[in-house]
């Protein structure tokens, strides 16, 4: 396998289709116009601050918006069943946890228990070596995010640290450049 190449196949797993810049600015229109029912998400710094489990407003207004829309949210997270369940206490959101992540494992799991094409699913996280680069191996389109907040767990801030040389590569391909919404002209 090459380990580096300009847009070469590394780069090509570790590439996400469209860069957001929350998960909030996904609106149930822009996931519809791509054809999209679910909507996989990485829980830490994505959907949630790792460090406030109990979320926000904004959190509650989003859901809200897809489950009018008829959108399934389901979290993917690499953290304990434990972990997870307390984390989703006040939300209820189905998840899978001990997901594996950059392993397609969680994803492949998500997708059959809901009964889906992959052509309908995609993954939003806030990491390219673990969210990203796991959604692509499962054949999913993929959305990064920005993190929500500054800080991260330890474990998270050693996968940080080899992100940013992640980034470079992708940077020489296109331009890392989060948008304010999902449309096919920030798609990459």
């Amino acid at each position: 396998m090459q380990f580096y190449s300009k847009g070469g196949p590394v780069v090509s797993l570790i590439q996400p289709t469209w860069l957001v810049s929350a998960i909030y600015k996904i609106t149930p229109e822009a996931l519809k116009a791509q054809g999209i029912q679910v909507v996989l998400t990485d829980l830490d710094n994505t959907l949630i601050a790792w460090d406030n489990p109990d979320g926000t407003a904004e959190l509650r207004q989003w859901l809200d918006a897809m489950n009018r829309a008829g959108i399934t949210v389901m979290v993917v997270s690499n953290n304990n069943q434990q972990r997870v369940a307390r984390a989703l206490a006040a939300i209820k959101l189905p998840f899978v946890s001990r997901a594996l992540k950059p392993l397609p494992v969680g994803i492949k799991k998500a997708i059959k228990h809901l009964h889906v094409n992959k052509d309908q699913v995609v993954m939003v996280g806030d990491q390219l070596l673990t969210d990203i680069l796991a959604g692509n191996r499962a054949g999913i389109r993929t959305i990064l995010v920005q993190p929500l907040v500054d800080t991260d767990a330890w474990n998270t801030r050693i996968n940080r640290f080899f992100e940013q040389f992640a980034f470079k590569l992708v940077a020489k391909k296109q331009p890392v450049t989060y948008k304010e919404e999902l449309d096919d002209h920030n798609r990459n």
